[in-house]
């Protein structure tokens, strides 16, 4: 299980996916995830629409295995209902 977190310094959200993300790691032998910074990869937020489907308002953008999530709230939900996420 692959997870894309793209989301942005100075973000509550997003350094809470990322805490989320490293617990799944240290808890799973089968998830690996990856953190995109979007200002340092230069990707804007239409770029993120694009990626995504929608309009994006908001970071991070969470992906799991190539399908989009949403955001952290989302992630972590889907965390702890698949993926037994304890904490």
């Amino acid at each position: 299980m692959f997870t894309v977190i793209f989301g942005r310094p100075g973000c509550p959200y997003c350094v809470r996916a990322k805490e989320i993300a490293e617990q799944l790691v240290e808890q799973r032998d089968d998830f690996k995830f990856r953190y995109v910074d979007i200002h340092a990869e230069g990707i804007s937020k239409a770029d993120l629409e694009k990626t995504v489907g929608k309009p994006v308002e908001t970071v991070p953008q969470i992906f799991v295995d190539q399908t989009h999530v949403g955001g952290c709230t989302e992630f972590e939900a889907y965390a702890k209902e698949n993926l037994a996420l304890y904490q």
